[in-house]
């Protein structure tokens, strides 16, 4: 039964989408099931969002509420931008899941429990005061009882390991479940775990048997009355690849690279939820990629910093706790005025506040969080996939205006899949440098006549040693100069050039109407819940546009005379208003927020009901 076609099953029903979502202890191997889920939905040629719900606490007690890990996906035969407001498929492995995550299933929506885990020390340990599988509290609901430990463990009789190890196969017990309900193919499932496990054949023994067990029992004990099944989504022709967004960036940053044949140099500290941005570059040696994991934040972007210098790209990323320590060294890149993209992942905070949980609070501290002017251009990712061209986007500023350049993503997209058109080199845009080589007349501050930038000279260069620092310097010279004049000329050069961006991005684009009543303005992440909202809120005939900002310092050129055709104008932001604070500021326009600060992203349906709202009111 290692093929679909060798798996008996009634005759499927077909469906358009489904949300699953998966659910249980950390140490239950939730994102792996769902990643294995999410692989073999896009190997079937479906589309793909998904959504990993990290713990934020690392050792939480086995069983207990902070301790739940999550995993939704949603797969479609069409266009789908968000992993889903609202699982159709709940699969609990235990009480704190079940407590944790079924206010979000519908009623009459499918509930896969593990019966085998709803014993006393668990249910207190959720702060069940009854075991809810007994005392009809799930009446409303679909509930499939399954003894998932004590079905693996006799999948597994067979095989000779401790009974630790053969209880954590029961994920596997649960996906081959899953992959029966929906007749989904196991090969690339099998295909992973003789690659993950090459070396512990056992496991993969192992876990074959617990995923084929998982099938064999749905067709022993015919516990679904119908199966399940989503038609291949239509693509545009090309190859695709299942792609999140921390991995996207990683990519974009080498190609990038490859385009303006600098190299890199990767320096970062380790932090929630940037880190496997390093991890990715790490594995890209042989394109140039230099990666050096620092003692801490401040010394990550020095040594970014110093790599820019000598000529690389310097490169580095972390969430907003490291952007705080950041600040000063990031005045310096401003001052010194070399190429340098730092990446933001964003979470939510103040302080160490919500490590795994996703946030888009840090625009106002890339926009002003250092010390005196000290502008830097920020742009945001608004897809997985999106963080490709961003990345790349993000060097190619860097390069071409020799400046810092802030990238925001944020946990929902560093960590959210989709299938990602991989473009040929072709599509890829140019990056040009020009290493100042000639020492005649050479003067480090002097600059380029339509972008201000300033001459990128390496070290080591006959002629053309010259010094940089954090001293304010003499206007083309470079000399350390205190002059309350020259410091004024400094200080306006250094923000004209980030202004003179406008000139070199794209216009703004309105989805819908490019006039009416209602115009949604955003930002990053919040993207995908908008689309979903828009086709929903179209579908009922309601007129409402869309603007979706990538550059956000400096604005579009014509996003000022777009809000100004507009009657009301609602900002979706996962902050208080920071974006709607500019809009309000720059524009002089009645923007509106609608905020959401749950460490959560926005469902398709809250931004729906905000509209309507709006709507009613005028």
């Amino acid at each position: 039964m290692s093929t679909r076609t060798e798996i008996k099953h009634p005759a499927p029903q077909q469906v358009d989408r489904v949300v699953v979502r998966f659910a249980g202890d950390s140490g239950d191997g939730m994102q792996v099931t769902g990643n294995q889920f999410t692989n073999t939905a896009a190997f079937a040629g479906n589309d793909v969002s998904t959504f990993p719900d990290f713990p934020a606490e690392i050792r939480a007690p086995a069983g207990s509420l902070p301790g739940v890990s999550g995993f939704q996906l949603n797969f479609a035969s069409h266009d789908i931008h968000t992993p889903g407001d609202s699982p159709d498929v709940l699969v609990a492995m235990n009480p704190a899941a079940l407590q944790v995550n079924l206010k979000d299933l519908p009623l009459n929506g499918l509930l896969i429990v593990n019966e085998d885990n709803f014993g006393e020390k668990n249910l207190t340990m959720a702060g069940y005061q009854t075991n809810p599988l007994e005392d009809g509290s799930l009446d409303g609901y679909r509930t499939i009882k399954v003894p998932l430990t004590t079905l693996t463990r006799r999948a597994l009789e067979s095989v000779d390991m401790p009974r630790k190890q053969v209880d954590r196969c029961k994920n596997f017990f649960a996906l081959g479940i899953m992959y029966y309900l929906y007749n989904r193919p196991t090969a690339p499932t099998e295909s992973f775990l003789k690659r993950y496990f090459a070396k512990r054949p056992e496991l993969v023994e192992a876990n074959l048997l617990a995923l084929r067990g998982g099938i064999a029992y749905c067709e022993a004990a015919r516990i679904f009355q119908t199966t399940y099944e989503v038609a291949k989504a239509e693509f545009p022709p090309g190859r695709y690849r299942n792609i999140n967004g921390n991995s996207a960036l990683a990519l974009g940053l080498v190609a990038a690279s490859q385009q303006a044949s600098t190299g890199i140099l990767m320096a970062s500290y380790p932090i929630t939820p940037a880190s496997d941005v390093l991890h990715a570059l790490s594995r890209h040696k042989r394109f140039g990629v230099m990666t050096f994991q620092a003692e801490d934040e401040i010394s990550a972007i020095c040594a970014a910093i110093g790599g820019a210098y000598a000529g690389k790209l310097g490169i580095t990323a972390t969430s907003g706790p490291g952007m705080a320590l950041k600040s000063e060294a990031l005045g310096l890149a401003v001052a010194v005025e070399l190429p340098l993209v730092v990446i933001d992942v964003q979470r939510g905070g103040p302080s160490t506040g919500l490590p795994t949980k996703t946030e888009q609070a840090d625009l106002f501290q890339a926009l002003w969080g250092r010390n005196s002017e000290a502008p830097i251009p920020i742009i945001a990712a608004a897809t997985p996939g999106d963080c490709f061209w961003t990345a790349i986007e993000a060097v190619r500023l860097a390069i071409k205006y020799m400046t810092p350049v802030i990238l925001l993503s944020d946990g929902y997209v560093a960590n959210g899949a989709e299938p990602w058109l991989i473009p040929s080199v072709e599509d890829l845009p140019r990056i040009d440098v020009k290493y100042r080589t000639d020492p005649e007349n050479f003067h480090p501050y002097e600059r380029d006549t339509d972008t201000l930038a300033r001459p990128w000279a390496i070290p080591g260069t006959p002629g053309l040693e010259h010094r940089i620092g954090g001293l304010e310097k003499q206007n083309v010279t470079g000399h350390v100069n205190y002059d309350g004049e020259n410091h004024e000329m400094m200080v306006r050069l250094r923000d004209q050039r980030v202004r003179n961006i406008e000139n070199d991005i794209a216009d703004a684009e309105v989805n819908g109407p490019d006039r009416g009543k209602a115009l949604i303005v955003a930002w990053g992440s919040t993207y995908g819940p908008i689309q979903s909202a828009l086709q929903t809120l179209r579908a009922d005939g309601v007129e409402v546009s869309h603007v979706h900002l990538r550059h956000l310092n400096p604005m579009p050129k014509n996003l000022g005379d777009i809000l100004q055709r507009f009657e009301q104008i609602i900002v979706p932001e996962l902050n208080l208003g920071q974006l709607t604070t500019l809009l309000r500021a720059r524009y002089l326009v009645d923007a509106k927020v609608l905020s959401k600060v749950q460490g959560m992203p926005f469902k398709a349906s809250e931004i729906v009901d905000a509209v309507r709202q709006l709507g009613s009111q005028s």
